[in-house]
């Protein structure tokens, strides 16, 4: 098992291909603070360019609540943007994986509430398990906020009748694991004991294959989010033609016929 440099919000470990992100304020609900917001964007550039790292897992300590946000304090004390012993500023639009162009495959393991900001790295995952207990909300207007980003994003997962639920109803009403499952924002429910479990034989599955198809891959169905059908289509065809002379394809194809594991080669970005 290695280890990145430490953090002051975050645990960080990497074992097997697999790192682990787990945003460590549990008595704040994981709430993420300036500081938080300026590590997890060092965090997803650890990722991205690690030979190591085939995928990641994202959680939270506790298990009462996998994210609440924004902390409230901070806003209340007007220190939003920066970071007391940082030099960089918090930036709200880079916290999650997709955001920072991060293009390791993500699995996020809810194990609790997730609230407002929090739904960020919901929307932002590539899979998504949770626990029977996990909830989603949103609280956004109840302290006088606008709840646009995490909407924006849920809008293109879900309904936009639930989307309007939470955004509306303020927290007044909360989203339970099965009508999330039912909606399609997570994919999978199963025991608070089984959620990390789960996402790391989820996380061992995928770091069998190729770590740049499975880079390019991601990147190109996210991109494709933002294009019609005909220009994501063609964005990427190039992608393949490009990926075409990548050792690893020849390498996955003796690997197959010989009958063993392929050794790939690793992604940095």
């Amino acid at each position: 098992m290695s280890h990145a440099p430490l953090f002051e919000t975050l645990l960080y470990e990497v074992e097997a291909g697999i790192a682990t992100v787990t945003l460590n304020r549990p008595e704040r609900h994981n709430a993420f603070n300036t500081i938080m917001a300026v590590e997890l964007r060092k965090v997803w550039h650890e990722i991205q360019t690690d030979p190591e790292v085939v995928c990641a897992i994202l959680t939270g300590s506790g298990d009462r609540a996998f994210c609440s946000g924004m902390d409230v304090a901070d806003i209340a004390s007007g220190t939003t943007q920066k970071a007391e012993g940082h030099e960089e500023e918090a930036d709200w639009r880079k916290l999650t994986s997709v955001q920072n162009q991060c293009w390791k495959p993500v699995i996020a393991a809810i194990n609790g509430m997730v609230v407002g900001g929090g739904l960020h790295f919901v929307v932002d995952s590539d899979i998504v398990v949770c626990s029977e207990e996990a909830s989603f909300l949103d609280t956004h207007v109840k302290v006088g906020l606008i709840a646009g980003l995490e909407p924006v994003g849920l809008a293109r997962k879900i309904p936009l009748e639930a989307v309007m639920r939470l955004a509306l109803l303020g927290g007044s009403e909360r989203m339970s694991a099965q009508e999330a499952h039912r909606l399609g924002l997570v994919g999978e429910v199963v025991s608070s004991a089984e959620v990390l479990p789960r996402a790391r034989a989820l996380a061992d599955m995928i770091s069998e294959h190729s770590p740049t198809a499975l880079a390019l891959t991601k990147q190109s169905i996210w991109a494709s989010l933002n294009d019609g059908l005909d220009t994501a289509l063609e964005k990427t065809w190039a992608t393949i033609e490009a990926h075409n002379e990548h050792p690893d394809l020849k390498e996955g194809s003796r690997a197959f016929v010989e009958k063993r594991k392929p050794h790939w080669k690793p992604y940095t970005g």
